[in-house]
């Protein structure tokens, strides 16, 4: 029996690792359970697994009999009973989790992108000193994962990001301009949450896959590419030194990672095979940098360092908030994170609450930035 403390448990990612747990109840159970905003689906969750103990940022929750409700400050507590940590908070919240996971010795299952986008350092050396297992959960990374032999050591030539291109590909910068909020949200081929289908809608989630490429495979940022795959069925690529390329193939669910995760090598049965000659073809494109700077942006804050990538994710996290709310337009997403980073000096990442400062000072200019140019 594996012991999961699912962080995140009530967004996209944490909804269906609870598919995965109820298809193999023998195999896993949640010993602990954490959310930032409770309410009845958290309440249920907790009713139906019942938890050795629950966490909801928020506060407002009775727990069932036999599950403790930790309170702020007690959030290392959610991993003193189980096996993997299963990171699937969102946004920069998620790094305090996965750095106290971290130093409990747990083996991570990181389905938070900001982890290694922000903290990517103090992540991958708390994992290098205690030699912890960190299995990536995305798609593409589980992708390069199991073309690399489940080893993130492993040599490579090139590692190739797949992205659907999202709903906008073929759009021009005027057109861009007058997208809604409603249109961002329909995804072509994956169902996500608002942030990372927003995040998709721009291709700043494909910077920030690039980026933790950089953290998980330890890969200079000329080895990572990205190109456009509008099925969504070539989940990435590797290249090696003799030409040859391996690439995993499979329907877009991310159940199938998130199981993978939690068993590997071991594979269990989760999703339908592909049928291939029903798909007929396979798409590839190339990348629209041009016209969707916000993946610029991220390479180079990546390639900067330090403190510029979380300099890059408060800035967006604020400025897709606003875009949600009908507050600004598309394109000033990318015209709010490219404000942030232009105010806001590089200094060298060395703690949580530097980053944590980091953080805080750049939503403040973005939110100045969006009150004064925004609708």
């Amino acid at each position: 029996m594996i012991r999961i403390a699912l962080i995140g448990c009530t967004g996209s990612i944490g909804r269906q690792t609870a598919d995965v747990v109820r298809r193999y109840p023998e195999r896993f159970c949640f010993s602990a359970l954490a959310c930032g905003h409770g309410g009845a689906a958290f309440e249920a969750l907790c009713a139906e697994f019942s938890p050795a103990v629950a966490l909801c940022s928020e506060g407002g929750f009775v727990p069932p009999a036999g599950t403790r409700t930790l309170k702020e400050g007690e959030e290392a507590r959610l991993f003193e009973g189980c096996d993997v940590a299963f990171i699937a908070a969102g946004g920069f919240a998620g790094l305090k989790y996965t750095l106290l996971a971290a130093e409990a010795g747990k083996k991570i299952a990181l389905a938070n992108k900001e982890s290694l986008v922000c903290g990517g350092e103090l992540v991958m050396r708390a994992v290098r000193e205690k030699g912890l297992d960190l299995v990536p959960v995305d798609s593409e990374h589980s992708a390069l994962f199991q073309c690399l032999a489940f080893r993130r050591d492993a040599p490579f030539s090139k590692l190739v990001l797949t992205a659907s291109g999202g709903p906008f590909y073929h759009l021009s910068r005027e057109e861009l301009a007058r997208v809604t909020a409603a249109d961002a949200l329909r995804h072509p081929t994956w169902n996500m949450g608002a942030k990372i289908t927003v995040d998709s809608a721009t291709l700043l989630n494909k910077g920030y896959e690039v980026i933790e490429a950089k953290w998980l495979y330890d890969a200079d940022f000329s080895q990572i590419e990205a190109v456009v795959h509008p099925e969504s069925i070539v989940h990435s690529l590797v290249c090696f030194e003799d030409g040859a390329a391996l690439a995993q193939l499979g329907y877009p669910d991310m159940r199938v990672p998130i199981q993978l995760a939690l068993t590997y090598p071991e594979r269990l049965p989760c999703e339908k095979p592909l049928d291939l000659p029903a798909l007929g073809k396979l798409t590839f494109l190339p990348f629209p940098e041009e016209r969707f700077p916000c993946f610029s942006l991220a390479i180079a804050a990546g390639r900067a360092g330090g403190t510029l990538p979380t300099v890059l994710n408060a800035a967006a996290e604020e400025a897709v908030h606003a875009f949600l709310g009908g507050r600004i337009t598309f394109p000033m997403i990318a015209e709010t994170i490219e404000c942030a980073l232009g105010a806001l000096p590089r200094e060298n990442a060395e703690s949580y609450p530097q980053l944590c400062e980091a953080d805080g000072k750049a939503r403040s200019c973005a939110a100045q930035y969006l009150l004064s140019h925004g609708k």
